[in-house]
């Protein structure tokens, strides 16, 4: 059997069962602890730390690089594929700080779904904000965790009038704390009245003790916090705040729970509302505007490039979402952009960083293709039925950076990692002719992300680097004829993206753009996607 065959049916009732979704926040939220504790209830793993390789414990890990876990920050994606009851799920961790908008951006080509994150103190933070506008410009529904409630925090009333009031969706709340934050007690769920109070396990590593407590005794037993949240929930019923599906799906309306992911309170709620509400793989939107159904021949688009997740593994993968068919290990893809056939011999799947081989996947899976030449961000695959998705935009860099290697006896080793950290969109690689190959312009929507560039070249390929800043900040994409007329001008610069040859234009800033516009209206002179802000 290959890639594509399967009845209808078959891939219909596999792609039904399949939720794939990103967790998305501001930095320090609690997104990674919130992963591993789904992980966590869902059984994929024993101990929290299995995952992020926290307290010393050794496993899987998404956050896998040194500086990762240095400074205690998420700086690349990753995928966590695991079953809970009959419900097949795709996590995609993404990044939280702003410097890597543009990886997050990738994930979120490539899910159904998102859990918004809120830390209890801070509610809607500058990036969550950008996050969240990509989520609707993608028409991605989202679920909302607010996160921290064993520590203060604010009240539950004003987060849900926050969401409302500053990016427009309707808050449904599906339980309710008992206790203000910094004193939680447990969570009523609103569809049965029920209550459950949690109990802590020894440093949150395991799931946290949860007891079904009788309204009558939890009246007795929690006084008057539990007054308090009945009384909220009354407020609630009056003013209409209950889940409206439809709107949900449309994205005016986001369901609201409320836990702490480091003791693992209000975790299984969230699990089991992601398996009942979550959008299922549907049929995608190709380039021409059409739609391809979930039961067409197979179709998959690369969303994510990476090397270096294991040194037992030094190669490159390239995670890819299925988006229609039945994928089989071992069938022959047709790569879009060239037509060339595309071996899978070696397809596998990804939990973390740890690999398992994969004989079959449906719509939402994610493929990992190890040392599949040729294969960039955005690329298109398929059996059968031709078909190219549109292209995954690179975002508009701000910061600029010349990159030499420090030993030129090292130069080979330089140009390898070069195009390879081009290649994951680690940074954007731009050719100048003023300082040619040996000195390739770096441009990156912020600073960290030269941070990583210069690890992963000393780190994997042995080349370390030195950088000196250019005076850029703003960039357009132009066209021969355009770079023709600004070449030599005063506060601009025409370079060459190395991926695919096409024409950038630099300039000091802003006003210089519009002057140069305003001398020269016919110029070609395209805004790039703004770091997490939809075009």
């Amino acid at each position: 059997m290959s890639a594509g065959i399967g009845t209808a049916e078959d891939v219909a009732a596999e792609a039904a069962r399949r939720r794939t979704f990103a967790v998305i926040s501001h930095p320090d939220a609690g997104k990674s602890t919130l992963t591993e504790a789904l992980a966590l209830h869902a059984q994929a793993i024993e101990q929290a730390g299995a995952v992020h390789g926290k307290a010393g414990r050794r496993g899987v890990r998404s956050d896998w690089m040194d500086m990762e876990r240095s400074r205690g920050i998420s700086i690349t994606s990753s995928v966590l594929r695991f079953e809970f009851g009959d419900t097949l799920l795709n996590l995609l961790d993404t990044p939280g700080h702003a410097d890597f908008s543009e990886d997050t951006y990738r994930v979120l080509a490539a899910v159904d779904g998102a859990i918004m994150l809120l830390d209890s103190a801070k509610g809607l933070e500058a990036q969550t904000l950008k996050l969240f506008d990509v989520c609707r410009h993608r028409g991605i529904p989202v679920i909302t965790f607010v996160n921290k409630w064993d520590r203060p925090g604010r009240e539950p009333l004003e987060l849900l009038d926050e969401v409302e009031q500053r990016i427009g969706l309707h808050p449904a709340p599906l339980n309710w704390p008992v206790g203000i934050a910094g004193d939680f007690r447990g969570l009523i769920d609103r569809a049965d009245g029920s209550y459950t109070r949690f109990r802590r396990t020894p440093g949150g590593a395991t799931r946290a003790a949860a007891e079904r407590v009788p309204a009558d005794r939890a009246a007795a037993e929690e006084g008057q916090a539990w007054v308090t949240a009945n009384e909220e929930l009354a407020l609630l019923e009056e003013i209409g705040a209950v889940l409206d599906m439809e709107a949900f799906a449309a994205g005016s309306c986001t369901p609201v729970l409320f836990g702490a992911a480091l003791p693992n309170f209000g975790v299984s709620a969230l699990l089991d509302t992601v398996r009942r509400l979550a959008p299922a793989p549907s049929a995608r939107t190709d380039a021409a505007g059409h739609a391809r159904p979930v039961t067409a021949p197979f179709s998959g688009q690369v969303f994510k490039v990476q090397a270096g997740m294991d040194r037992a593994h030094r190669d490159r993968l390239a995670f890819i979402r299925v988006c229609s068919g039945r994928f089989e290990r071992g069938a022959t893809l047709t790569h879009a952009p060239t037509g060339r056939p595309l071996a899978t011999k070696y397809a596998q799947t990804v939990f973390g960083r740890d690999r398992s081989t994969l004989d079959a996947a449906y719509p939402g899976d994610v493929i990992g293709l190890p040392n599949a030449s040729g294969l960039t961000v955005g690329d298109t695959l398929y059996t059968k039925t031709p078909v190219t998705f549109p292209p995954i935009p690179a975002f508009a860099p701000e910061h600029f950076m010349v990159a030499r290697v420090k030993d030129n006896s090292r130069a080979k080793q330089f140009r390898r990692g070069i195009d390879q950290l081009d290649s994951e969109g680690v940074v954007q690689v731009l050719r100048s002719d003023l300082r040619g190959d040996q000195a390739p312009v770096l441009a990156a929507v912020g600073p960290l992300q030269f941070d990583v560039f210069t690890a992963r070249m000393a780190d994997e390929f042995g080349a370390p680097v030195e950088l000196s800043r250019l005076d850029y900040t703003t960039a357009r994409i132009t066209d021969k004829e355009s770079a023709e007329t600004l070449d030599g001008r005063r506060g601009v610069e025409v370079l060459t993206r190395t991926l695919d040859g096409s024409y950038i234009a630099v300039f000091v800033d802003k006003w210089r753009v519009r002057a140069i516009e305003r001398e020269h209206p016919d110029l070609t002179l395209t805004p790039m996607l703004a770091a997490g802000v939809p075009d």
